[in-house]
Formats: C-alpha cells, structure tokens, sequence
C-alpha cells in the first residue's frame, strides 16, 4: 500500500516512514499542507496520515479541499490537541479516523489498516461514472441505459471499483476487499485479472469510451480518462 505522510515534524516522520517501510508499506512525505494538497490531488494513495499543525495550510483545509475535489482517499488525522471540538471538527470535515499525539506506532498502523479496509463512503444511492451506472440497492447495472447481466462475483468488483473512483487498486487491495479472507494472494495468481476481463466485456465492450484501465505495475482505476 502507498501511504502518504503531511507532516512537519522531521523526526516523526523518519521514525514512521520506517516503521510503515518495515509493514511493507510505500511511503512519500509533504511537509507542508500546500505540498500535501498538491501531492494527494495529483497522486493516487490508499490512505493520507494528516497533521492537523502544518505550515501553509493546516490539516483542516487540507481535508477541506480534498473532499471538496471529490477525492475520497481514507484519511487519519494527527494532533497535538486534546480538544473533543477538533476531533469532532475533522471527522465533520470527511477524516476517516483521527489519532491524538504522543502515540504508540502499533496503534497508528492499527488505524491505518482498519481505515484501508473500510469501503469508501458513496453519499449517493446510486453509484455513477460518465455513463455506467449501479445502484446497490436493486443490484442493477446499466452501461448508457442498457441493463448488464452481471455474476455476483462481478458486482463485487464493480462497486469496489466504483466506490474508489478515481484511485489505482492493487490486486492485493481487490482480493482484500472483493474476495475477503476466501483467497490467499500469493502474487502470482491472475484470479484479479480475469474478473477484470470478465467486467470490461460486460462494460466497456463496444463503448468509445473506456472505464476499466490498467496502471501498468500497480493496479486498477475505474475513471472516465485513460
């Protein structure tokens, strides 16, 4: 997983770019929240750890921005405050969990793990890209109006990667989340890539525009643009 870090504090963020490291984590750094903005608008991660006290920007308009893009990448936010009201301030802004400083690193890549695990919040009932449309609760697909017949298996990954619109999804990331603890990823299966097959059969097929692509040596998107 690629993590990126907002802070200022040199020393903390050498210690957890080496511990996440350690996890088995990619990590990158900003260090300030004009850079991290930047960074997590242009970027693709599976998860952002913000400091609320940055140079520039503090943590708070940083998420602001993010959310207001449309970017739904789990966020943990950092603090040195205490205050119930700036925990409460962050979650309100779109924060997925919030982490109050000094802390323990076990506690901090327990938060990590269980944000990237959860499914990211789509406010609407319906699920949309340019013209592919789902709506989970009837279990409907349709690709510019046309219903597509679609296995259970299938819907899984779509409103995975629908739900993620706009971020890379490893194929670890897919069988964590689309085939749960069913599978074990050895790295070398291709269970990821047939399905991914089977989904751009049944909805890119015979469309100009494609939905499905592949970042050659990380994953998946679900986008509008190539």
């Amino acid at each position: 997983m690629k993590i990126l870090i907002v802070e200022d504090e040199t020393r903390l963020v050498d210690v957890l770019r080496q511990g996440l490291k350690e996890h088995g984590f990619t990590v990158e750094q900003a260090g300030n929240g004009s850079e991290g903005l930047e960074a997590i608008l242009s970027g693709s991660y599976d998860a952002v750890v913000l400091d609320v006290m940055l140079p520039e920007r503090d943590g708070f308009d940083v998420l602001k921005q993010i959310r207001k893009a449309g970017n739904i990448v789990p966020v943990l936010m950092l603090t040195a405050r205490s205050g119930v009201d700036d925990r409460v301030r962050g979650l309100d802004l779109g924060a997925d969990d919030y982490l109050p400083k000094p802390f323990e690193f076990k506690e901090l890549l327990a938060r990590l793990r269980a944000i990237t695990r959860r499914p990211a919040v789509e406010p609407q009932d319906l699920l949309r890209v340019a013209d592919l449309e789902m709506d989970p609760r009837r279990h409907e697909v349709r690709r510019a109006g046309k219903l597509v017949d679609l296995s259970a298996r299938e819907f899984a990954l779509l409103e995975y990667l629908l739900r993620r619109k706009g971020l890379v999804l490893t194929r670890a990331m897919i069988l964590d989340h689309v085939w749960a603890s069913t599978y074990d990823y050895d790295g070398g299966s291709n269970l990821v890539e047939v399905y991914v097959n089977f989904l751009r059969k049944k909805v890119d097929a015979g469309h100009p525009v494609k939905l499905i692509h592949t970042v050659r040596g990380s994953g998946y998107v679900l986008r509008e643009q190539a």
